[in-house]
């Protein structure tokens, strides 16, 4: 059995869209975390708290339906990536597991509250890390041989994955800011304006650094970027995440309130479009493409029919909860 060409590029934006999807919703809720020492104890942290309790643990949809899609739907590029990247994989589902039941202990634990923020930080720092290591090594390249993994246990560590680590991290912590300007008022959202502002210049640092560095990877990064006349197409992705760190500062200085938020998004949809124009169509960059890691035509095709039920669900269930939950977050909740 054979795959498809058009199932495989249907799946393969599928699993975009939910990775895509993950990082949206889960950013801001790891950056909360993030940013979390810098919050006053008492009102300030249980206001952030707060700002995200009512969502914290459906944001993890997404990113199961991106790692269980890839596993269905493209089961070749699931056995070689798992093995190549088991180290940073596993430190981030410890690390998700570990922030969760932090979460929970602080407000049943008060006598040890100290010690659950803390375990709330480091969690969703090294999620974030691991996350943006993952991503890094993907961009550098992962050995294959054989359609297996041909490389060592280290091998996804590296400078460059440690910058894309980094760059995460502030980017979350962006997203983080940038919610509780939206959610919190007073002295906690002045504080989020400042954070914003000074996370915002770091991610934009990160963001040229991983394009200038992602260049030296690859000859054939350079030419997807520069070469002629595919640079009139590419140059519109630095080019509008210019544009809108712009119109991102400007809210700021305006004191927009859900501006930076979206505006913070679009940086990382500008990102996200980059990743693509890198890596199409590349499931692992240079070695296996999305056609040679699909399954076949028949699987695929099944699960889509799931896949077309279950997403609208999900996104319905998603919009609504959101909804439910709009306005300003008050230290017991939300009015």
């Amino acid at each position: 059995m054979t795959a498809d060409p058009l199932l495989a590029n249907i799946w393969a934006f599928l699993i975009a869209f939910a990775v895509f999807a993950y990082v949206v919703m889960d950013g801001f809720d790891l950056g909360i975390g993030i940013l979390f020492p810098a919050f006053a104890v008492g009102e300030e942290r249980d206001k952030a708290m707060n700002a995200i309790a009512p969502v914290w643990d459906g944001n993890e949809t997404w990113l199961v339906l991106g790692g269980g899609g890839l596993f269905a739907a493209f089961p070749l590029a699931y056995a070689i990536v798992l093995p190549a990247l088991y180290p940073p994989i596993i430190a981030m589902l410890l690390a998700l597991v570990f922030r969760g039941v932090a979460f929970e202990f602080r407000w049943r634990d008060p006598a040890h509250r100290r010690w659950w923020d803390i375990a709330f930080t480091g969690g969703s720092f090294v999620a974030a890390l691991s996350q943006g290591i993952v991503l890094g090594a993907l961009l550098q390249g992962i050995r294959v041989a054989d359609r297996a993994y041909a490389g060592g246990w280290l091998d996804w560590l590296t400078p460059f994955t440690l910058l894309t680590g980094a760059g995460v991290v502030v980017g979350y912590a962006l997203l983080g800011a940038t919610w509780l300007i939206w959610k919190t008022d007073g002295r906690g959202q002045d504080h989020a304006y400042r954070l914003a502002g000074w996370f915002g210049l770091a991610t934009l640092v990160a963001i040229g650094a991983v394009s200038l560095a992602t260049l030296f990877l690859s000859h054939g990064y350079q030419q997807r970027w520069l070469a002629m006349p595919q640079v009139l197409a590419t140059a519109q992705v630095p080019l509008l995440s210019a544009i809108t760190a712009f119109a991102f500062y400007r809210s700021l200085k305006k004191k927009r309130e859900a501006r930076p938020f979206f505006l913070a998004l679009g940086l990382f949809a500008m990102g996200f479009a980059g990743l693509g124009v890198s890596i199409w169509p590349y499931v692992i960059p240079q070695s296996v493409t999305i056609l040679d890691a699909a399954a076949p035509a028949a699987s695929q095709g099944f699960m889509l029919v799931g896949a077309g039920v279950m997403i609208p669900i999900i996104l319905a269930y998603t919009i609504w909860s959101y909804w439910v939950f709009r306005g300003k977050v008050e230290t017991d909740g939300y009015h």
